[in-house]
């Protein structure tokens, strides 16, 4: 839920809810209408006073995950059913020197005659 439905939904007055999270009746409005981002710091202030109604997700959903990596670890456990994902990045193997050498052609590797004999 955004600050904007649950100010509504709870009936609660904007300026009632500023000065629970300690900041100015204005700030809160530019943060309501998408004026201006919610500032980091007060992302869980605003949280704790919904009773988590709105979360720090739903704050700042395009860096949530990086301003607090322990919600990135909390989310939703896998399931059974869910392919386990392969060793390195997001189903790429981890790599080896044979696959380094399997990405380009021989010719283009510096130092390497394809045609020399040992």
């Amino acid at each position: 839920m955004d600050l904007k439905n649950y100010l509504i939904e709870s009936d609660t007055k904007k300026a009632e809810f500023a000065r629970a999270i300690n900041v100015s009746a204005a700030l809160l409005h530019q943060w309501i209408e998408g004026i201006r981002p919610v500032a980091i710091q007060h992302c869980p202030a605003i949280e704790k006073q919904t009773g988590g109604k709105v979360t720090r997700k739903e704050l700042r959903p395009d860096d949530w995950h990086k301003i607090w990596p322990d919600l990135a670890a909390a989310q939703v456990p896998r399931r059974a059913t869910d392919p386990v994902p392969a060793p390195g990045h997001a189903g790429r193997q981890l790599p080896t020197t044979n696959a380094i050498f399997d990405t380009v052609p021989l010719r283009a590797a510096v130092g390497i005659d394809v045609g020399a004999k040992p």
